[in-house]
């Protein structure tokens, strides 16, 4: 989960495996994977920042690395 900021000033938190896509156009939109869009404060680099924050903390960055390693 990630925290971040409507453009109303309202922070929510959002389940990043839900995020399909992030783009400026110029503000920052979040793609949903169900298709809702989210225009955040946060820049885009921050949104990829936060979310793979969140992907080494549940494991799921790095874990390659170790599987890849056991089989040689």
């Amino acid at each position: 989960m990630i925290q971040l900021t409507s453009f109303k000033g309202e922070t929510f938190t959002l389940n990043a495996a839900l995020i399909e896509r992030v783009q400026s156009f110029p503000d920052t939109t979040v793609t949903l994977i169900n298709g809702k869009k989210l225009v955040v404060r946060e820049t885009e680099e921050e949104v990829r920042q936060l979310t793979k924050a969140f992907y080494r903390q549940i494991g799921l960055i790095g874990w390659q690395y170790k599987v890849g390693e056991e089989d040689e």
